[in-house]
């Protein structure tokens, strides 16, 4: 098994589990992810997703015996179709995406991370845009995200170099959202993800879609952007319950919908 999921609270939670080669991506289990995104995407039960990785690793990157096999898929293949989908998957579903990096997170492994909407890291975990090392470049998104995480110069300097960025840097850098000691980075996803879960998830799905247009749009479409997603959000059921509970001085009871 590859890919273990389990759906407890509203939360969908994705472990790759290849941890006797750090979770390396083969074909197998790009093709799982895509499948648990799918669920994720369609089954309204679903209101926050983990992905994080088994063992000492987050993900290490595309499994290059695979890539390297006779009669393994071509690396246009496991571009187009391993890792693209992936990425559009996760920054098109309308919900929040937690990546837990509880490890090493490399290559293609890295910029899975950063494609989901939340990146928290154990202090002990890095981050290493390790394409140079092997004479590729950075897929899966990452010339797209890491130059406008972190900007274009410290980006490409990453991306050429490959150095490890420990997660502690990578937070001081605004490549992720937040670095938590080991012994606790258990508890602070799921209190992450228990607080988004419970939140209201259609808005929020709303204002991802808003900021991932923001980066082609002019101000002008954007405002226009932004009056039209505000209309929808203003006919969602978890708007009424957000101003009665206001007006009525009591906690929200969001349902997601």
């Amino acid at each position: 098994m590859v890919l273990k999921t389990n759906i407890e609270n509203g939360i969908l939670k994705i472990v790759l589990n290849r941890p006797e080669v750090f979770n390396s991506f083969n074909k197998e289990m790009a093709i799982e992810l895509q499948n648990a995104l799918d669920e994720a995407n369609e089954n309204e039960v679903i209101r926050c997703v983990i992905l994080t990785g088994e063992g000492k690793a987050f993900c290490a990157g595309q499994d290059l015996g695979e890539a390297t096999h006779p009669n393994g898929p071509e690396l246009k293949s496991i571009v187009r179709d391993h890792y693209n989908p992936i990425i559009l998957r996760l920054r098109s579903i309308e919900k929040p995406i937690i990546a837990a990096v509880n490890g090493v997170a490399a290559g293609a492994g890295a910029n899975i991370a950063l494609a989901c909407d939340l990146v928290i890291a154990k202090e002990s975990a890095s981050f290493i845009q390790a394409f140079s090392k092997i004479g590729l470049i950075p897929d899966s998104g990452g010339t797209f995200l890491l130059p406008r995480l972190i900007g274009q110069q410290k980006a490409l300097a990453l991306m050429i170099t490959g150095d490890k960025v420990p997660a502690r840097q990578a937070e001081e850098m605004n490549m992720i959202y937040k670095t938590v000691a080991d012994e606790n980075f258990e508890e602070e996803v799921s209190k992450l993800a228990m607080n988004l879960a419970a939140m209201p998830t259609r808005g929020i799905g709303l204002t991802k879609k808003a900021v991932n247009m923001s980066w082609s749009n002019t101000l002008e479409t954007q405002l226009d952007l932004e009056e039209e997603l505000q209309t929808m959000a203003g006919k969602t059921d978890d708007f009424k319950e957000g101003v009665s509970a206001f007006l009525e001085k009591r906690k929200p009871n969001f349902t997601g919908k």
